[in-house]
């Protein structure tokens, strides 16, 4: 399989499924719950649908797992080499708070790694892109540019947190680091301002699923980056029987010891 090939495909997939979500955002939408009490909107639905139906149509021998759909067993899961792993509507609490950090995230995993991520956001019309053999790039007003991670951190080191979770454990990692900068951020997003060089450092010092970060992981990579466990193995994924992510760090500046900075006192 030419990853290269796919990726038009799947970008015109990501945008398609985010014009399907500014429909709903457009509207006076309802939210429901799911059983993990995480939001749920048609948008999540619309997204996903069309998603799925165009993976079917262009790689129909390749298995799909979607957050709005139900996990297959570990039992028949762990005998995939190949998958697409998608989050139609990564940010759903941004969505519904209005505020335009929301994405589209699709991710081709091959033996436990992202190796192609599509991560569209909807309400800016960008689309960041990471494919192996291909590296990293940012699409946006027509034109397209390569990206980069920063390699080296600024002064202060721009750190990028979620916007909807926010522990006491990233405050003992600041209050370590000294002076910095929190850039906070919903979504995938927060990878992607360090695939781009625009902030340093992403700690993750709480939960995630793996089709949280699948997508915006391969542009991370793709972009020169590292997203690691917080014992220095690459995150990587349909390894176990659930899809619950350890704690991470996504590095673009590689000047500090971050992984000695984060372990506990």
């Amino acid at each position: 399989m030419n990853l290269k090939e796919l990726i038009e495909p799947v970008v015109a997939l990501a945008t398609d499924a985010g014009q399907a979500i500014l429909q709903v955002y457009a509207t006076d939408f309802d939210v429901q719950e799911k059983s993990d009490e995480s939001p749920l909107t048609q948008a999540d639905l619309a997204s996903h649908h069309c998603i799925v139906a165009g993976l079917k149509q262009l790689t129909p021998d390749i298995p799909i797992i979607s957050e709005e759909d139900g996990l297959p067993t570990f039992a028949e899961r762990s005998q995939w080499q190949r998958y697409w792993l998608i989050d139609p509507l990564d940010g759903t609490k941004e969505f519904v708070n209005r505020n335009g950090e929301f994405t589209v995230n699709i991710a081709l995993i091959d033996s436990h790694r992202p190796v192609l991520g599509v991560v569209y956001v909807p309400v800016q019309d960008k689309t960041y892109l990471g494919c192996e053999g291909h590296g990293a790039e940012l699409r946006e007003d027509g034109s397209v540019k390569p990206i980069r991670v920063a390699g080296t951190s600024s002064t202060p080191v721009r750190i990028v947190g979620s916007r909807s979770h926010r522990g006491s454990s990233l405050d003992a990692f600041l209050d370590r680091l000294g002076e910095t900068d929190m850039i906070p951020m919903g979504s995938s997003l927060k990878f992607c301002v360090i695939a781009e060089g625009r902030a340093d450092i992403y700690p993750r010092l709480g939960p995630t699923s793996e089709w949280d970060t699948a997508a915006a992981q391969a542009v991370v990579e793709q972009a020169g980056g590292k997203v690691l466990e917080l014992d220095g193995r690459p995150l990587s994924y349909n390894a176990k029987e659930d899809i619950l992510n350890p704690w991470f760090v996504v590095i673009g500046a590689t000047d500090h010891d971050w992984l000695a900075l984060l372990a506990s006192d």
